[in-house]
């Protein structure tokens, strides 16, 4: 059973959650203008870490057949035997479930929206079988987090969280195209759509590179939008300055270091924003 739980962490790739689960709790900040209580941020945790689990347990398992036969994905789980697909499915339910329920715990609004977010975090994964866009549907299964939070907070949606989204949308489909171009020539013989596949490497490049700038935009607009002090620029700033390290990294198509550019910097930024933006928050109640 341990080995067992081992191999599902590892498939869903658990630590990454670090992601997502940081913008959620910027959100979560921004909303409550200070600290939420202990139990919104134990039930935002719980809703993030099922929404996540059961988002990658089924992109796993629609995704198996072509992982079996892409050279990158082929000692995955599934493909290697070492989980089978109704494991992998009722891992997945039971993690959405976990989601439903945390959602309810934190107010109406949130259970109501539920459904909707797992229609949206499991339709991302069929949808390079038909469109180029999968990047930002990818963007956006991320992009409802700090949306999630925000309602969890307030019970309602408004102005700042639909532009921290939009924001987490372009930063997720900007490293996403980055991630995909280790799998151009594979999605080409697949039939598989990408925006590498139609834009080749250079020109993906600049497209990832626009894309996180207007997530830059957009955390600055965030900035104005809630009159936030110079801490928050400063971890704007801080941001900015490692995703164009990220950009450095990979520059003129070197793909050797993409796992760097798009595991490690993608972490530290999430984390940044947070810590800065908690910071930012803090810094006004108390003065």
């Amino acid at each position: 059973m341990i080995k067992r739980i081992k191999i599902i962490l590892e498939m869903i790739k658990f630590p990454h959650t670090i992601f997502a689960l940081p913008f959620a709790f910027t959100a979560a900040v921004l909303a409550a203008q200070g600290l939420p209580s202990w139990r919104q941020i134990l039930w935002i945790m719980v809703a993030m870490v099922g929404a996540r689990s059961g988002a990658m347990g089924m992109n796993r398992l629609l995704d198996a057949d072509i992982d079996a036969r892409n050279p990158r994905t082929k000692t995955r789980a599934i493909p290697a035997g070492l989980l089978t697909k109704a494991q992998v499915g009722v891992f997945s339910l039971a993690s959405y479930a976990l989601l439903v329920v945390a959602a309810y715990m934190l107010n109406h609004l949130c259970f109501i929206l539920s459904p909707i977010v797992i229609v949206v975090l499991t339709f991302y994964s069929i949808t390079k079988r038909f469109t180029w866009a999968s990047h930002l549907f990818l963007g956006l299964a991320l992009g409802l987090a700090p949306v999630g939070a925000w309602a969890a907070i307030r019970g309602t949606i408004d102005f700042p969280a639909v532009i921290l989204a939009l924001s987490v949308l372009a930063w997720v489909a900007g490293f996403d195209i980055l991630y995909a171009l280790q799998d151009l020539e594979f999605d080409r013989s697949e039939g598989l759509h990408s925006i590498p596949r139609y834009l080749g490497i250079n020109n993906s490049l600049w497209v990832s590179r626009l894309l996180h700038a207007l997530a830059v935009a957009g955390l600055l607009a965030i900035y104005r939008q809630m009159g936030l002090n110079f801490l928050y620029l400063a971890g704007v700033i801080a941001a900015a300055g490692m995703l164009i390290y990220e950009h450095m990294l990979i520059r003129g198509g070197d793909l050797r270091k993409l796992d760097a550019a798009f595991f490690n910097m993608n972490g530290y930024i999430s984390v940044t924003v947070f810590i800065f933006t908690a910071g930012a928050v803090l810094l006004r109640s108390y003065v």
